[in-house]
């Protein structure tokens, strides 16, 4: 919105300030961490009286769990609130990709609002139905993906790139859009299943934001694709002020969430800032990348994933408990040491991820 200010500019004054993105992801950051400080509160205490004994403690969890009941859910609505504001405050209004990634985010975020919702009102760990919330998300996923193609440029429509192999350019023709349907989905549930303890899940999403906006500002500028041989994306700079809100909506909230967390972030913001994410990857073509910065969430994925198979085919269990992050509670690891060796790992990959950009 604040965008069109740069119609009052003469070139040369304040007011061209705003013609610049990297201007404006400031701007959306420092409005959205702003609005995490102001909002956190109040939101907290409307969640506490609302939901009263908070968010259900699974019985078959590990023990240190049980000191969490009574905490208040639905925390996302603070991360999704501060990201929404900024990205329309400052983000051009004209543009595809910023809506497409921003309606998808508010679209998963829905999901999990009525999933937690059930879950506090019924008292249950169990909310929507596994199916009904698939079916949904992969509704949504399909719309996303075929915007996103009518928004690339033709000989990128039907495309999936690849890192290191720049020069390849594979053309999936209509099989795209179930594999973006998919990158969206799965991206969606991978943060989910990683939101398991206070602080986990919110730093590796705005690490990997954080390294998508890069990707997404390089991608949308002629120049740097040209140095960097990446395939050119017009339009998809202006995803750079949605990832900035998304990362200072989430310094907000985990001042919060931190240890021991006042609110939890709840499927309302895990889905919502998977889908995000998975959307992002899809609008500047590096859904592959995405696999690689957001590794973390691949693994707690897949560490899911190999449990429920592995027991259903020989009655054992691979880990102690699943998601991994839970193996590694069951042996005896401190939750503060879990969640910060999860960050460093995240950064060391989101590191790879960078570097995929230059290497060929």
């Amino acid at each position: 919105m604040l965008y069109w200010l740069t119609a009052l500019s003469d070139g040369g004054d304040f007011f061209n300030l705003f013609r610049y993105i990297t201007f404006r992801a400031g701007g959306a950051f420092m409005t959205a961490l702003i609005f995490g400080f102001l909002f956190g509160p109040p939101l907290i205490n409307v969640l506490r009286r609302k939901q009263g004994k908070g968010q259900p403690i699974r019985t078959d969890g590990p023990e240190t769990h049980f000191a969490k009941a009574g905490t208040p859910t639905m925390g996302g609505l603070l991360i999704v609130g501060a990201l929404t504001t900024s990205t329309l405050l400052w983000a051009r209004l004209d543009n595809g990709f910023v809506w497409m990634v921003l309606l998808v985010t508010l679209a998963f975020a829905l999901i999990g609002f009525l999933d937690d919702y059930a879950k506090v009102s019924k008292q249950t760990v169990a909310g929507l139905s596994s199916r009904l919330r698939l079916a949904i998300g992969f509704a949504i996923a399909a719309g996303a993906a075929l915007w996103a193609t009518w928004l690339h440029p033709a000989e990128l429509q039907w495309g999936i790139a690849f890192p290191v192999f720049k020069e390849y350019l594979l053309n999936a023709s209509f099989l795209f859009v179930p594999f973006a349907m998919i990158v969206i989905v799965g991206a969606a549930n991978a943060v989910n299943l990683t939101d398991g303890l206070d602080g986990l899940a919110i730093m590796p999403v705005m690490i990997a934001a954080g390294t998508l906006g890069v990707i997404a500002y390089a991608v949308g500028r002629v120049d740097f694709t040209d140095y960097l041989d990446v395939h050119y994306v017009p339009g998809t700079g202006e995803i750079l002020i949605f990832t900035a809100g998304l990362i200072g909506g989430g310094l907000g909230f985990l001042w919060y969430n931190a240890p021991p967390a006042a609110v939890f972030m709840g499927d309302t913001g895990s889905l919502a800032l998977g889908g995000g994410l998975g959307a992002i990857a899809v609008a500047t073509k590096h859904e592959i990348v995405l696999g690689i910065v957001g590794g973390l969430f691949v693994v707690e994925a897949l560490s899911v994933i190999i449990q429920v198979l592995y027991f259903k085919r020989t009655g054992k269990r691979v880990f102690l408990m699943a998601p991994i992050h839970h193996h590694f509670e069951k042996r005896g690891w401190a939750e503060p040491q879990i969640v910060i060796r999860f960050w460093i790992v995240s950064l060391i990959l989101a590191m790879i991820g960078l570097a995929t950009l230059k290497v060929r």
